[in-house]
């Protein structure tokens, strides 16, 4: 059913302040038992903590977790959901129970049981604790009938139930270093790999040997892994120049002439979209934000061709919706909803009565000025003054959602239909903080979640075209992902989240 299908990762805010920047071993080439010796990747994101009721995340730091503990189901390098932990899931009549049956060979690096009541612990722990995505698991209830079983009740369905327990909510870690003081940074889990501690510096290198016990030995390619952390683009790009690893997240597109020209292959996808998020649609901090002639107006504002090149160097496709391609949603005639036409969009706002234009207050923030000077520029044109704020690049998502802006520039995650629905649509979505609600959407949610599968998909392509036509967004375009890897390697691009999966890396002798 359309509803159940999981084909996307997990919402992922743009990394706005990253961990510093680190070298690393050179990556080795031998190696034992059929395995390469190491695989050397960079990331441009640490990790905040290993205990997963308090740091666990997927995008931009999945690699991290996925080294050290496994995930109930996983997503093979289509994005299809696979068995894992769990060999077999199904649901009950009404969608409201999960049952899954676990595998009964897998213990803990701690030789400790991975079993039905520690899956239940790792489950509450994240459902009770302060990852960002511990909400996605709210309202839920575990249970273990039987060492190797495991329940999951909800009052309503959760179409991204399966997609979610293959990332960060489905992570599983050992009961035993719950209470541990250093599980944030000593990991016990069941994964591919152990991390070496003494070896390792927090924030910087990663290093990690393969778990010796592993109930999936064929799947582990290399004898050690080793993470390097670097947030600068130039650090990376002489990183890559010197050989000094396998693979690398490439943070800026306009390095990837030089990175091709170093030997290495890129891998792509699109993932994220830019834009603007019209927050206040009710107008109680910006009353011209009510008027949907004037979120129409904006929308007309930008040229968005010329943004994706002068941003992101073409890498990249224009957008006005903020579901993805991959999504049922997705309606190729809706990204000519709005061309480009400042006279057009003068228009639009005197007939809502501003024809001499209002200000405007958003936020900014200096690692991105080139992108808020030219929204800035651009709405400028059609007679919007924007009063930019810098509340501090640690503030940026804290402000946001207080909220204490009624508009912004943000890029964010296209995820899979439900997941996005309650991360930037819903009544209660993240990314709707002024709690913004609308009976024409409501109704079309509720079809999602509990009508037929020709009930729902019809409704989330009617709920894409609403809310493009009533200008909740101003998408500018979705940005092209990119991960790069040299010559040594092979990589079966995971094309659902913001990193590729450690177990799509081989050697390609």
């Amino acid at each position: 059913m359309f509803r159940w299908k999981a084909t996307a990762a997990v919402a992922v805010v743009a990394a706005l302040a990253l961990a510093g920047c680190a070298g690393g071993e050179t990556p080795g080439t031998g190696g034992e038992g059929g395995k390469a010796d190491r695989l050397t990747l960079i990331s441009i994101a640490a990790p905040t903590s290993y205990d997963i009721g308090a740091g666990a995340e997927w995008g931009n730091r999945s690699e991290f977790f996925e080294a050290v503990f496994d995930t109930l189901l996983r997503k093979d390098s289509s994005g299809e959901i696979q068995p894992n932990l769990a060999t077999e899931w199904s649901y009950n009549e009404d969608n409201t129970v999960l049952t899954l049956t676990l595998r009964d060979d897998v213990t803990f690096t701690d030789d400790t049981p991975l079993d039905a009541e520690a899956v239940v612990g790792s489950l509450e722990r994240f459902r009770d604790g302060t990852s960002p995505q511990a909400a996605t698991l709210a309202g839920k209830e575990f249970a273990a009938p039987d060492a190797t079983t495991v329940t999951i009740t909800q009052d309503a369905p959760d179409p991204s139930l399966e997609n979610l327990l293959s990332i960060a909510p489905g992570l599983v870690q050992a009961p035993s270093s719950f209470d541990d003081e250093n599980s944030a940074t000593t990991p016990v889990g069941s994964g591919p790999y152990i991390l070496d501690s003494a070896s390792s510096v927090t924030g910087t290198t990663y290093n990690y040997t393969a778990n010796p016990d592993y109930w999936n030995a064929d799947a582990v390619k290399y004898e050690n892994l080793t993470i390097n952390v670097m947030e600068d683009t130039t650090a990376i790009l002489n990183a890559i120049k010197a050989g000094e690893a396998n693979g690398a997240k490439i943070a800026d597109n306009n390095t990837i002439a030089e990175v091709e020209g170093a030997g290495w292959t890129i891998e792509s996808n699109e993932l994220d979209f830019q834009g603007l998020l019209l927050l206040d649609r009710a107008g109680t901090m910006a009353p011209e934000l009510a008027d949907v002639k004037v979120r129409q107006a904006i929308n007309m504002a930008f040229d968005r061709e010329a943004l994706l090149q002068s941003l992101q160097s073409g890498y990249g496709t224009v957008t006005e919706q903020v579901f993805p391609a991959t999504s049922e949603a997705y309606d190729e005639s809706l990204d000519g909803t709005y061309a480009y036409d400042p006279d057009a969009a003068k228009a639009l706002l005197a007939d809502a009565g501003y024809p001499d234009g209002f200000t405007l207050n958003m936020m900014s923030t200096p690692a991105f000025q080139t992108t808020f000077d030219l929204v800035a520029q651009q709405l400028s044109d059609i007679g919007i003054t924007v009063n930019y704020t810098d509340p501090g690049t640690g503030n940026f998502i804290t402000d946001m959602l207080a909220p204490k802006y009624p508009a912004t520039w943000m890029a964010l995650e296209q995820n899979p239909d439900w997941q996005l629905i309650n991360f930037m649509i819903a009544p209660s979505a993240t990314f709707n903080p002024f709690k913004y609600q609308d009976d024409t959407v409501d109704g079309y949610i509720e079809t999602i979640q509990r009508g037929s599968e020709e009930e729902a998909t019809a409704a989330v392509k009617e709920l894409n075209k609403y809310i493009v036509d009533q200008a909740w967004f101003a998408p500018f375009f979705r940005v092209q992902g990119s991960f790069a890897v040299d010559t040594n390697t092979d990589l079966a691009f995971w094309p659902t989240n913001a990193y590729p999966s450690i177990f799509d890396f081989s050697p390609k002798n």
